[in-house]
């Protein structure tokens, strides 16, 4: 099984270097490619100094554009998985092998790390975990599935749905949208327990000042995406 790694990276200097090497300890049979997303500081020369295996995107494209591209690369290089997996360090390697079992025994098109299943680790802000509930519902109700993080961006997911998400991937804040894509279409999904990290360096995406347009602009994209014609 050819298995990659794809870290989208926007400004992620500080962490890149111990990102990658996580991996190559606690997941040596996983490839990677780092998606340098136009970053505005060294993130790029920070990857050819250390030798990281970069992709040079020439404008910024988002989470989504820069996750969608990793995806491509694994369509074009044979990959049979692909797990997406932060560049800022909140994100652990040693749970790697443990998603593919869990896709392997399970049967299932995407497993999901969750660190809401045991609760340990970095739990987010109160009102993230508030919006987060509130999209698990809001999922639940369209899908008829549960999913305790639909917010996590350690996602595996084999050749098919990397195929599908190498065509057609949301841009902005595509975790919960893409997921629920991917259901409507007959795809399984699972969740295993992972303990996440919390961000040491760099700055979120998702600002509490924007985090309502944020609730707002997902919950009526993931709705869409439920009702929309394939």
């Amino acid at each position: 099984m050819k298995k990659l790694v794809v870290i989208p990276a926007y400004n992620e200097s500080a962490s890149i270097v111990s990102t990658v090497a996580d991996i190559q300890k606690n997941a040596p049979d996983f490839d990677y490619i780092v998606i340098n997303d136009c970053s505005t500081d060294n993130t790029l020369e920070v990857c050819k100094a250390n030798d990281i295996k970069c992709l040079k995107l020439p404008i910024n494209l988002g989470i989504g554009g820069a996750v969608q591209t990793g995806y491509l690369y694994g369509v074009r290089n044979g990959y049979d998985v692909a797990v997406q997996f932060d560049g800022d360090g909140q994100h652990s390697a040693k749970y790697l092998d443990s998603m593919v079992k869990a896709m392997e025994e399970n049967g299932v098109d995407m497993v999901i790390g969750s660190r809401f299943i045991t609760n340990e680790g970095f739990q987010s802000s109160a009102m993230r975990r508030m919006g987060i509930k509130i999209l698990s519902t809001v999922i639940k109700c369209l899908t008829r599935k549960t999913i305790t993080d639909p917010t996590s961006g350690m996602r595996l997911i084999n050749r098919d749905v990397m195929e599908m998400y190498a065509e057609d991937y949301p841009k902005d804040y595509p975790e919960p949208e893409s997921l629920v894509q991917i259901i409507s279409t007959g795809k399984s999904v699972m969740e295993i327990p992972v303990i996440m990290n919390e961000r040491t360096e760099g700055v979120s995406s998702i600002s509490p000042i924007n985090s309502v347009y944020y609730m707002i602009k997902v919950t009526l994209a993931i709705i869409f995406t439920k009702f929309k014609k394939r």
